[in-house]
């Protein structure tokens, strides 16, 4: 039994919300970066809930097939995914920044939902969890859209913001977790880990530093 989990995640949030609970794990960067993006299109007529749950069930069957093909010894595996969405019309991360400008417009002034899938592999078994969180933007001006597009921010990131960073001041009101948002549920992450002696450790949050 090993005392590590893998991340299948290219996210530096994702990495430092697992280091704030203390969670002992190694990187897995997808091998094939074109494909993995390709796995985050949406099917037609395919929901925000349907979904991130399809992404992020096919990200963590790509992560555990790599293993072997590394090199990797086994290890449990967690894989995610967010998406952001209004009504039923899913917000991928911008592909420039007109698109960028596009989604921070739809947002302004209204409610949005967060969905987070986060799944885990270990041996033959496979759990699910998916967090929805429900934030409210404030009315935002053409001048704060430019600023914050030609900031970097919203670039990489569903929907085009970033709750942790500078967008935090335009959202109103935020309804679920926090950390959800951000791209890795922690309260759903912890019960999912908790039946893996000595990967996951409250008590030893930051160890992985």
């Amino acid at each position: 039994m090993t005392d590590f989990i893998y991340l299948a995640s290219r996210s530096p949030r994702r990495q430092e919300l697992l280091r704030q609970i203390g969670v002992n794990f190694r990187l897995l960067e997808p091998l094939d970066l074109q494909a993995a993006e390709e796995l985050e299109a949406p099917l037609p007529g395919e929901s925000p809930s349907v979904y991130v749950r399809r992404v992020v069930r096919a990200k963590l069957e790509a992560a555990v097939a790599s293993l072997p093909a590394r090199g990797l010894e086994p290890a449990p595996v967690l894989a995610a995914d967010t998406t952001v969405a209004i009504g039923g019309s899913i917000l991928g991360k911008p592909a420039d920044a007109a698109q960028a400008r596009a989604m921070l417009r739809r947002l302004s002034g209204r409610r949005h939902r967060v969905l987070t899938a986060v799944a885990l592999a270990r041996g033959s078994r496979r759990e699910l969890a998916v967090s929805v969180s429900r934030v409210s933007f404030a009315r935002l001006s053409e001048a704060q859209i430019d600023a914050y597009v030609a900031s970097g921010e919203p670039f990489d990131k569903a929907g085009a913001y970033g709750i942790q960073g500078a967008a935090g001041a335009f959202a109103r009101r935020i309804e679920g977790s926090y950390s959800g948002i951000m791209g890795l549920p922690l309260y759903e992450t912890a019960r999912l880990l908790r039946g893996l002696p000595g990967v996951f450790s409250p008590a030893g949050a930051q160890r992985c530093r």
